[in-house]
């Protein structure tokens, strides 16, 4: 019997030492060099260093000089301990009055606008930080309204910030929301 264990207990300090600490520093060594702020959270810092969020999980932004997020089913809205969707299916009665308020909420605000289907559809993390470029845009008379600026001027630090698809191909084009709004307070705080 002490033939087997030896081989048995030597195979898993070897495994434990190779796949339960030189690989995970390994690749945590690689990803620091590599890509050190999404190795770190991707956390967005004001002037004094303080963290205010991080461009990977949205936020709750709800003031009308800011662009707002698409909605969100996590808890009580971007809670990412309780990150979910809704879990609704589309024939659920709250979930299509849920919509169309929101979709009548919003074509008050911009009357004739066609709205995109992220303005009033959750993601599946419910923490999604990223808009459409259409639903920014969309958003962009009501946040020039609110900060004192033309709607060209918030049109103009929208589509500074919209990111591609990746490789070309991959997804689709977004704007984070805590990026352009964080530019937007740079250029007219207040």
């Amino acid at each position: 019997m002490l033939s087997h264990l030896r081989p048995a207990l030597v195979s898993m300090g070897l495994f434990t030492v190779l796949l339960g600490l030189a690989y995970p520093l390994t690749l945590t060594g690689v990803a620091q060099a590599a890509v050190p702020e999404q190795a770190n959270g991707s956390l967005l810092r004001d002037a004094k260093g303080t963290v205010i969020g991080s461009a990977l999980i949205g936020q709750p932004f709800t003031a009308d000089r800011y662009l707002h997020p698409r909605p969100s089913a996590a808890g009580s809205g971007y809670d990412a301990s309780a990150s979910s969707g809704s879990n609704m299916g589309p024939m659920n009665e709250a979930l299509a009055e849920r919509i169309k308020s929101e979709a009548d909420a919003l074509r008050a605000e911009s009357p004739g606008a066609v709205i995109p289907a992220d303005a009033v559809t959750t993601s599946g993390s419910g923490l999604d930080p990223d808009i459409s470029p259409a639903y920014a845009h969309l958003q962009a008379a009501r946040v020039a309204k609110a900060r004192g600026l033309t709607t060209a001027q918030v049109e103009a630090v929208v589509d500074a910030h919209i990111q591609g698809r990746l490789l070309g191909f991959i997804g689709q084009p977004r704007v984070n929301v805590l990026r352009v709004n964080r530019a937007l307070d740079a250029q007219a705080p207040g």
